[in-house]
């Protein structure tokens, strides 16, 4: 089993994260808005906060990125990336497994947004229990996904 530890982003991190949000959502977005280089790298640069992204390590290797928001009623899925190579190996669903339950005991939803077109995260995000609430943004490209604390022993969506 894959190893998997997070670890703080610093300013360094910087342009790792920027080479992996192209390799792993780069097709979505291109097939959505197409690539626009210099606009992603400009998009990159106002979103990059070091204080709140973590790393994430596969085996001792930076192989994606975390970005969590705990709010009062909440925990919010902001951002999850992670290198194509390492995808597929239950990385991800780890740490979203772990995320749910940390919502789950605290009581609160656990909550996030995907790409319409990331039919692969949505399959994931469905089979751990989370289920679509709505679409927003131009054409409904966005997809608001939302898991429940239990109530009465089953879970409300």
């Amino acid at each position: 089993m894959t190893a998997i530890t997070l670890r703080p982003a610093t300013s360094a991190d910087k342009q790792f994260c920027f080479r992996l949000h192209k390799a792993a959502m780069g097709d979505y977005i291109t097939g959505i808005w197409g690539w626009d280089e210099r606009f992603q790298r400009d998009f990159h640069t106002r979103a990059f906060d070091p204080r709140r992204w973590q790393i994430i390590r596969a085996n001792g290797t930076d192989a994606g990125m975390l970005h969590v928001e705990r709010r009062p009623d909440e925990v919010y899925l902001a951002r999850i990336e992670i290198l194509p190579e390492y995808q597929g190996h239950g990385i991800g669903t780890r740490l979203i497994k772990m995320l749910i339950d940390e919502a789950m005991r605290n009581d609160q939803a656990f909550v996030l947004e995907v790409l319409a077109n990331n039919h692969r995260a949505q399959a994931l995000y469905e089979r751990l229990g989370l289920a679509e609430v709505g679409r927003h943004g131009e054409h409904d490209h966005k997809v608001d996904m939302r898991l429940e604390p239990a109530a009465s022993g089953t879970r409300r969506r």
